[in-house]
């Protein structure tokens, strides 16, 4: 492998090419007209401009990114997360057009990404599924007789869903008929796919996932837990590893659940389990089959470089963890920054930066893009930093996120920093009993 395009923007892009870099690979980022002052545009090798934005009108399009790779010589191309690493037609495109895909092969990604049957994989491998259905479920009143066997609340997903959308909460059986035919309807519109499942609900679950990889003979390694219960309608505002709900017993039952359930299908490439866990019992939720954002914590209390680690594997070569005992180091807790207005809302707050400070000292890291006189785009994802902390142990994570948060300047838009910072002081958080509902509880 000697030259990477990166198939998306932003810090994952930047991550990647400084992953690219320290192996001695080139690199070739694509962008918009809306991105080409990022600084993924300016440390790649090399630069093509795909497109205006949105993403459908560059980002998205496979025929421009491939003929990107051609024109430049790229040998292979890494996804990142989000746009297309999901999407098994790139995969296969670039596949076909004797480009390496990083990531797992194209029957894995849509084997995987079909819920259903990622749930009927995980169980054949005696993996804790949560109750409900096995499969789609095919009419309200399959819908109901399954509803009355897990016992309300349920909740309705689409099979190909994702982000929360698809998704529908049922209380009660007077809700289930109207709430089943507005997520298959959701479904439909969003992935074009209007087959949906059904699940029991839990409460108070808290939503844990364990970061694996496999190579290509047959190896996989679990890489711990990350703890992502700190939510907003089903997207991650901060994870933090180790989980402080996971003793090193289930550590091992957890780890040991997701290294069964990747063997099975055979996985290869990086990839994230995902479990809820309430009194005590975990139990899968889904797989995804790409690099996660908060992929730094775990290389903070392990280490190690999960990107390098990714490339690597996708070249050919066996696991560099192999017989290595998981030691954990310490605490790591993530915060999202994301271009959004917290006291309204969460509302995104596009434009330019005028000032950009970011921390440092001991034990921070930021993984952005973005810089003083950039301007955040309205057309993309709202996220624009990750802060990443490293302490002893979590307590001295708590207290070095709430240093580096106060340090942290960003003027001319409005931030999620404050709201980190509200979340860092808060007592449920600090005491590690907080659950997927936390924000509806404490209303920050």
């Amino acid at each position: 492998m000697k030259k990477v395009l990166i198939a998306n923007r932003g810090e994952i892009a930047l991550r990647i090419i400084r992953a690219c870099k320290e192996l001695g690979i080139q690199t070739v980022a694509v962008y918009s007209e809306a991105d080409v002052d990022s600084l993924h545009v300016r440390f790649a090798d090399e630069a093509v401009c795909i497109g205006a934005p949105p993403g459908a009108e560059s980002y998205l399009l496979i025929p421009r990114i491939i003929s990107a790779a051609e024109v430049t010589n790229a040998d292979a191309i890494h996804p990142g997360y989000g746009f297309l690493a999901e999407n098994a037609e790139f995969a296969e495109v670039t596949q076909s057009c004797n480009i390496k895909f990083i990531g797992p092969d194209p029957d894995m990604i849509r084997n995987l990404g079909d819920k259903a049957f990622a749930k009927n994989s995980m169980r054949s491998a005696k993996v804790p599924t949560i109750p409900g259905s096995d499969g789609l479920v095919e009419s309200v009143d399959e819908a109901k007789k399954l509803a009355d066997k897990a016992g309300y609340p349920v909740i309705i997903k689409a099979t190909a869903g994702g982000g929360g959308r698809g998704m529908r909460l049922v209380r009660k059986k007077a809700e289930l008929e109207t709430m089943y035919k507005q997520a298959q309807q959701e479904a439909l519109v969003g992935f074009g796919n209007p087959g949906v499942y059904l699940e029991k609900y839990f409460t108070h679950a808290r939503h844990i996932e364990v970061q694996i990889i496999g190579d290509s003979y047959g190896n996989v390694v679990a890489l711990g837990e990350r703890e992502c219960s700190i939510q907003r309608k089903h997207q991650k505002l901060i994870e933090e590893s180790p989980s402080p709900a996971v003793s090193e017993k289930l550590r091992e039952e957890m780890c040991a659940a997701a290294i069964r359930g990747a063997k099975n299908v055979g996985y290869q490439s990086a990839g994230t389990i995902e479990f809820l866990f309430q009194d005590g019992q975990f139990y899968f939720m889904e797989m995804n089959t790409r690099i996660q954002v908060e992929h730094p914590v775990t290389e903070t209390v392990l280490g190690i470089d999960l990107i390098k680690e990714q490339i690597l594997v996708a070249a050919g070569e066996k696991l560099s963890w192999l017989g290595k005992p998981l030691k954990l180091r310490g605490h790591a807790i993530e915060c999202r920054i994301n271009a959004e207005d917290p006291e309204h809302g969460f509302r995104p707050s596009p434009g330019k930066i005028t000032t950009f400070h970011v921390p440092g000292g001991p034990g921070v890291r930021v993984d952005t893009h973005a810089y003083a006189q950039y301007v955040i785009p309205p057309y993309y994802d709202s996220l624009i930093a990750k802060l990443i902390v490293h302490g002893k142990d979590r307590m001295e994570a708590i207290d070095r996120a709430k240093r580096a948060l106060g340090e942290f300047i960003v003027e001319g838009i409005k931030t999620t920093i404050p709201f980190h910072q509200k979340v860092m002081q808060n007592k449920a958080f600090c005491s590690g009993e907080f659950d997927t509902t936390f924000l509806e509880k404490e209303k920050l």
